[in-house]
Order: C-alpha cells, then structure tokens, then sequence
C-alpha cells in the first residue's frame, strides 16, 4: 500500500525543481510503484484533481477546522479515497449536513502528518489545479508503463480521463483497446497563434505549391462538443463540463441533422438582431438562455465510422453532408488573394479573425504542432493572472492593476507584465468581487492569486526586459475579456510571448 505521504512528497519534489526530466522521472517512480486501485486517485491528486469532482468543502469550512496533526505518516492512498468519498456523499445542505462534512474532514485532517495536512487543504480548496502538468503527467505515465507517450497521450484524448488512462497504461491494459465512444467527451484539439496570414500559409501550405489549408471564420463564441445516438443528445464545454441542459437550441437543432450518431466540435454565439456577433461575454451568458446559435467546423464520429485519424478535408466533406449552413464559413484550397479575401470578409461579418487549418490534418488533443493556427488583425494573448493590486485615485477601493503570467515550459506560470488598462468599472466590479476567492497570500499592496483565472490580453508587441522574471515585458496591454471557458493549462506558452519580441 503506498502512503499519503509518498505522493506529499513526491509533489513537493515536482514543485521545487524547474527541469521537465526531472519532475518526470520523480512522478514516473510514484506511479510504477501504486497498486492498481491506487492509481486512478493519485494521478487525479498529481494533478490537482480529486475523482470525486467537487465535495462540497469550501474554504470557510476548511478555516473552520482546527485538526491536531498525527506525529507519523499513516493514511494511505486507498484511505484517503474513501475519506472524500464520504466527503462528497455529504455534499449540499440540510441540518446537521455541515457539522458531518466538518467531522468527517477533521478526523481525516487529525490522521494527516502537517505537510499531508497542508496538500489535503490545497487539494480540497482547490489550489493544487496544476492543470499546466497535464503534459508532464502524460509523460510521467508513459515512462512509469514502459509505453510510448504519443500511445497515452492519444488514449487520454479518446477517454478524456487522465486517471482513466493512466489505470489502463498502469496495469497492463490495452491502450489501443480506447477508442472513440459516444456520450463520452473527447479532449479538444486547439490552435495555435499564428504570426501572419502569410506565414502560416507559408507553414502549412504543401511543397509542391497546393496551398492544402482552409481558411474559415474564427468565431468570438463558446466553444462546444455535441453528441448525439437516436433522439439523445448532450453537449459539453471546451473543459468537458456537461451544458447540455443549457442549451436546448442546440439539442434541438442536433436532433434534426441527418444521422443517428454523431460527434461534432464548434462554437456557439450570440447574435445580434441583424446577424452580426456579439461579444464573447453574452456567448457565454447565453448558454441556458436559448439564446446563442451553433456552427461547427468539424465532424469527429458519423453513424458508427470514427473520423479522428482521417484528414480534415475527409472530415470537413462530412460535415457538410450533416450539418448543412451550420458550417462554419471557409474557404477550401484558396490563393494567396483569395485568403486575404477570406480574412477581410471574416473581419466585415464581426468575427475576431480567421483559422488557418491544414487540410491533411488529424484530430488531435491539445496544441500538438501547428496544424491549426489562429490569425487576427492584432496581437492577442490569453495569460494567467497571478496577482492584482489595489487602485488609487478614483479606482481606491477596488482591486485594479493586474500581474500577468505565461505557462514556462516546465508547467510553472512566470510573471510577464502587469496591466490596468482596458478596465471598465464592470471589470472592476467583478475583479474585486471575484479575485479574493482565489488569493493565497496579501501584502499592504497586492493580494497574489492561484493561477485558475485566464485573461486575453491586446498589446502592441514585446520587448526584452530584466524587469519580470519571464525576459519579456509587454508593449501597451490591455483588457480584451476574462476567458472563464479556459482554464490554465491552455493559456500561452512563455515560448509564445517571447516569439513576438520586436
């Protein structure tokens, strides 16, 4: 049976070394030595997950608790487990249903060693999200099972499920054996910034001169995955979140398309009265309200054949067949005039830019290369907030300037800049009503946040600069919106900063 206190340790290890080998080897040795029952919970726990999903604990129930630490290390992984699933059987409210919840979490935080103490508190309040470790964690699996990484990282696409994959890799199950499966979410492939129209055409185009990409509208919506076997449908976020409830428009509309099965990924918008999109914020107020219409821009599953390994050209002949003039405008193989042409009108009709995808392209989760590349008239960035200082003058009493970080490649958020342009008194509103929920730590100045909020970002460009510890300070930045549909683990790469210096 493996201890609480090795995976304590074994995480404390990955957060005081900035080497991607080195924080791969430490969770690698971990996961080799779990039993099979152990693995799905410690590698939710490595990445700042529990399998339970929320318990219901929240930080004034955990502030609440005054727990006599055990002297020596006892609790063990499979006891852990069970504690939270009581935990989460206890969730809601009702008389007595919070003196349970508290009881249940003292007696597991009194059988806790003060440092297995201290990561349960930051595990359940929800400041151990290290979602940038994902990659880290894929190959920290493939190592620990002897496999390849791209074998487990495909698996965690299909299955959505880290601990999931990580069961099978462990104990000798078959990788290959996770497939596609309807009604069960996959992870999304997501683009890259591009530096250019020309550029990005230049990248993907093919050698012999066939321009091989579509250029289509990028629509400033919410992004959605949608499933459908007969009459059931369901949708899910960009994070997996199941919003099928809340968008009875798209359900209604998916169960008209020509199929029995499908799985399709788009976006939902807002729009307004004469067709043109609003902004990003009322996408996402939208969803529940009926009010936001779908596009999709590819097909990943029809009637029984999977279309993940195909090329996107296969993919995109299909998804015309299912979904009609619910594809997302594009144009197919067009010439240098004709792209630019593309980009002006996705510009005319409202929308935030274009996508520039290469047509020999397969499906695949996350940022994998640059088949798919995003273009917009101006440089955006979504980054991290890590802390927000109070404002004077006429914004004292609200929290204001904001510090901003990148993802380095060792997973851990570098500081890059601050900002408090752009700031309307909503944002500011919301800032100091929100930001405080997140804080770890305050000075007389600055309350310093976990790093879950992520937030677009305009500038004019990058600079070197020995000013942040990240090299870089950023030209002019400002507010664009706070992107709650993306967590962490997706904002841009201190790699992605750096290629934009001037």
């Amino acid at each position: 049976m493996t201890l609480l206190g090795e995976v304590v340790a074994a995480s404390a290890e990955v957060a005081a070394t900035r080497s991607r080998k080195a924080k791969t080897a430490t969770l690698a040795t971990l996961l080799a030595g779990l039993q099979p029952d152990e693995v799905r919970p410690a590698t939710a726990w490595l990445a700042g997950e529990m399998l339970q999903g929320r318990t219901g604990i929240g930080w004034r129930t955990l502030q609440s608790v005054s727990p006599t630490p055990a002297s020596d290390s006892t609790l063990t992984v499979g006891d852990v487990d069970a504690a939270l699933d009581r935990l989460a059987a206890l969730a809601g409210s009702g008389t007595g249903v919070g003196a349970r919840r508290a009881a249940e979490l003292g007696g597991l935080l009194d059988a806790a060693t003060p440092d297995e103490g201290r990561f349960l508190v930051r595990l359940l309040g929800g400041e151990l999200r290290q979602g940038a470790l994902e990659g880290i964690m894929i190959e920290a699996v493939a190592s620990a099972a002897e496999l390849p990484a791209e074998a487990v990282r495909r698996a965690f696409m299909l299955s959505g499920r880290l601990p999931t994959t990580a069961h099978v890799a462990l104990t000798g199950g078959d990788l290959g054996a996770i497939g596609l499966e309807v009604m069960r979410p996959l992870r999304p492939m997501l683009a890259s910034p591009g530096d250019s129209l020309e550029a990005a055409l230049a990248e993907l185009g093919a050698p012999d001169g066939d321009p091989g990409v579509v250029v289509e509208h990028k629509l400033d919506g919410a992004r959605i995955q949608v499933h459908r076997r007969g009459d059931e449908v369901r949708v899910w976020s960009r994070t997996l979140r199941e919003i099928t409830d809340g968008v009875p428009e798209i359900v209604a509309l998916t169960r008209t398309l020509p199929v029995e099965t499908v799985v399709l990924d788009g976006e939902t918008l807002a729009v307004a009265e004469d067709g043109r999109p609003r902004p990003f914020q009322e996408s996402m107020k939208g969803l529940g309200s009926g009010a936001t219409a779908p596009w999709f821009f590819d097909c990943l599953h029809r009637d029984g054949v999977d279309l993940v390994d195909e090329p996107l050209s296969t993919r995109r002949e299909v998804l015309a067949e299912v979904v009609g003039d619910r594809l997302i405008p594009g144009v197919v193989r067009p010439t240098a005039a004709g792209a630019e042409q593309a980009v002006a009108d996705a510009l005319a009709a409202g929308q935030e830019g274009s996508m520039v995808k290469a047509l020999d392209s397969t499906y695949s989760a996350g940022r994998r290369g640059r088949s798919w590349q995003k273009v917009k008239p101006s440089h955006t960035l979504d980054l991290v907030v890590l802390g927000v200082e109070w404002g004077s003058g006429r914004r004292r009493g609200w929290l204001s300037n904001i510090h901003l970080g990148a993802r380095g490649a060792d997973g851990e958020f570098v500081m890059i800049g601050k900002t408090f342009k752009g700031m309307t008194d909503d944002i500011l509103r919301w800032q100091t009503e929100t930001f405080p929920r997140y804080e770890t730590h305050r000075d007389d100045w600055t309350l310093y946040l976990r790093p879950e909020i992520v937030v677009e970002i305009e500038l004019d460009g990058v600079q070197t600069s020995t000013r942040y510890p990240g090299g870089v300070a950023l030209r002019f930045a400002r507010v664009v919106r706070y992107r709650d549909d993306k967590p962490a683990a997706e904002a841009d790469t201190l790699e992605t900063v750096r290629a934009l210096k001037m």
